[in-house]
């Protein structure tokens, strides 16, 4: 059995999570601040596309911008000497983009949750806007920014269009256990892909425990106050 999907996947998924999981709250952040609706409805869409986009559309999408030949691609080729498409960097690309929506409208309604009138109070004594988000508005939120950071880690780790697209299905390098799964079955080799689904299913299985384990400590805690 080849492991280098399963450490592929997780490298990429922890990466990606990293990446998501504070653009996910900053743009949530954002958001709940605009106060035009018209602006808000259209911003909301955009961030929230990759979601109900075809996972292949989005890898298409990032193709065209991160291509060797493409805008963002050949700038970065040019400038700092680095290949996205086709690499291992296309695959936490891949992943942070699709599962980014999850983290963003996680974090957005758990900071629409928060109660205003904390946040007014905060304002009336002369708390800086940095000081209400990290004092009041952050822990607060908490428990809806973790879970969300959680889906979107598990989303990142079964991710398989969008990788497809941008990162192939190179062996070593980019074949994560979506992949792999893909390629077994494509071979005839079901074997090989039960044990990887198996692997699949249990990581993200305890995943979402993970979340609900998550959940009911922060119930407790909101009961102990």
């Amino acid at each position: 059995m080849d492991f280098s999907p399963i450490l592929i996947s997780l490298k990429t998924a922890v990466f990606s999570i990293v990446i998501t999981f504070f653009t996910g709250m900053l743009a949530a952040y954002l958001v709940v601040r605009i106060r035009n609706v018209k602006v808000k409805i259209a911003w909301d869409g955009f961030l929230t596309l990759p979601l109900v986009l075809p996972p292949t559309v989005a890898g298409f999408f990032l193709l065209y911008l991160f291509g060797v030949k493409r805008p963002l691609g050949s700038f970065f080729v040019e400038y700092f000497g680095v290949k996205i498409a086709f690499s291992w960097g296309a695959t936490v690309l891949a992943a942070a983009v699709i599962s980014f929506p999850l983290m963003y409208r996680s974090a957005r309604g758990a900071f629409e949750q928060v109660d205003e009138n904390l946040i007014f109070a905060a304002r009336t004594l002369g708390m800086p806007e940095a000081v209400i988000f990290r004092r009041i508005l952050l822990p607060n939120a908490l428990p809806g920014i973790l879970s969300g950071g959680i889906l979107a880690f598990a989303r990142g780790l079964g991710e398989f269009g969008a990788t497809a697209m941008i990162a192939g299905n190179i062996a070593g390098r980019t074949r994560t256990l979506p992949l792999a799964v893909y390629s077994e079955v494509a071979a005839g080799n079901m074997e090989g892909a039960y044990r990887y689904v198996l692997i699949l299913v249990l990581l993200s299985f305890l995943a979402v425990s993970g979340m609900n384990v998550a959940a009911g400590w922060f119930r407790k805690q909101d009961r102990r106050r």
